[in-house]
């Protein structure tokens, strides 16, 4: 644990989704849709991120959970969406500028690209998944997406801690 990081100016609320990638997307959703029954509730493709997703979910309100099912658009074309079957995990973020902001200050390595709008129309962010010298910290095999948590999902978090703390 690194004692000396000065404290934190933002809070980590939740997983906002989970991407799985395949070289079909038909197989994926034999298993999260027929099987166990997530409702796909859109779709996003990219020729620059090379990808065909569904999108399917877990949950409700806040704490409802992306399940993204994605394949490559070009299998021989990178990004390679279906070479890691976890692609990468999102996490809501209360205030992603300042995260962006302080994480990189600590040596945290992000994916070029910088803070975007993503499939679910949040602005984003990656962490690298490979660290170098310049940024020490990143995810260790693990592509992890920065995602703006909306007001209502701070306001469900603060709740549910609020409610934690008191119980």
């Amino acid at each position: 644990m690194n004692t000396t990081a000065p404290a934190r100016p933002f809070k980590v609320l939740g997983i906002q989704q989970i991407a799985i990638g395949g070289l079909s997307k038909d197989k994926l959703k034999t298993l999260w849709v027929d099987m166990l029954g997530l409702e796909v509730t859109g779709t996003f493709a990219s020729e620059s991120e090379n990808v065909d997703e569904d999108i399917c979910a877990i949950g409700e309100g806040p704490f409802k959970v992306e399940v993204d099912l994605m394949q490559p658009l070009d299998p021989e074309k990178k990004p390679a969406v279906h070479a890691t079957p976890l692609n990468h995990i999102g996490l809501w973020i209360d205030d992603l500028a300042t995260a962006v902001e302080w994480l990189t200050a600590q040596g945290v390595r992000f994916a070029p690209g910088g803070i975007r709008k993503g499939a679910a129309g949040f602005d984003v962010t990656f962490l690298h998944p490979k660290s170098n010298d310049e940024f020490p910290i990143a995810g260790e095999g693990v592509l992890i997406e920065l995602v703006q948590a909306p007001q209502e999902v701070v306001e469900a978090f603060s709740k549910l801690a609020a409610t934690s703390l008191a119980g």
